[in-house]
């Protein structure tokens, strides 16, 4: 191999396709939120300006501003739950009830926790990628109980009807079977909980009924 080669010597480091995976969700979400932050700034600044009287009331300016604030809300949960997670992190339980709030504002879901104190990173992405799969259950709104027990976390979801997809919930117990075919990227939470719980060794049960869904790990 000659100096100005580009191969990788084999003794290179490589990273493993989830972790590249988890690093390019988290530089993704960095990039897409600071000109998020730019369009939110800018709107803040016409609705507080006297060149445009009246604009600050229109609908379609507060249809700009509702559609910002959403996709800021789901950015930040898509970086707590695709992004990297280094394996002593922490976060307080009240950052997470501040982060449900949000997802509150921007959604259907109305979501109660129960915890105290802190929990692993690794834990709250679980948590984000679970309640993904009670959003998928329940795309018309319900309420959801987080809670963490003595042998792990529980969700617990009601609503007034849900859509029942098996084929999706049975990557997360593993009965899909190796012929079904992949999840669209829109459920693709679905394999990625149950790829980090096989990583740090949890199971997962759920179940869903037509008014109801659960699932804890």
């Amino acid at each position: 191999m000659n100096a100005h080669s580009t191969e990788l010597a084999p003794e290179a480091g490589r990273l493993e396709a989830a972790q590249l995976a988890a690093l390019i969700g988290s530089r993704l979400c960095h990039d897409i939120v600071s000109p998020l932050g730019a369009i939110g700034n800018g709107l803040e600044l016409l609705q507080i300006s006297d060149q445009f009287p009246g604009l600050a009331k229109s609908p379609e300016l507060q249809l700009i501003a509702e559609s910002v604030e959403a996709a800021r809300i789901r950015i930040k949960w898509f970086r707590m739950a695709f992004g990297h997670v280094a394996a002593d992190q922490r976060l307080a339980c009240n950052e997470l009830s501040a982060l449900f709030r949000e997802i509150e504002r921007g959604g259907r879901l109305r979501i109660t926790l129960d915890c105290t104190g802190d929990l692993p990173r690794t834990e709250a992405r679980m948590i984000l990628l679970a309640l993904m799969c009670v959003e998928t259950a329940m795309p018309w709104g319900g309420q959801v109980q987080i809670a963490r027990t003595a042998t792990g976390w529980r969700l617990q979801a009601e609503a007034s009807r849900t859509r029942q997809m098996p084929v999706l919930w049975a990557w997360l117990d593993g009965t899909h079977g190796p012929s079904v075919a992949e999840p669209p990227p829109a459920e693709v939470h679905f394999p990625l909980l149950a790829a980090f719980a096989r990583d740090h060794g949890r199971e997962i049960s759920w179940s869903v009924g037509e008014n109801r869904a659960e699932l804890a790990f």
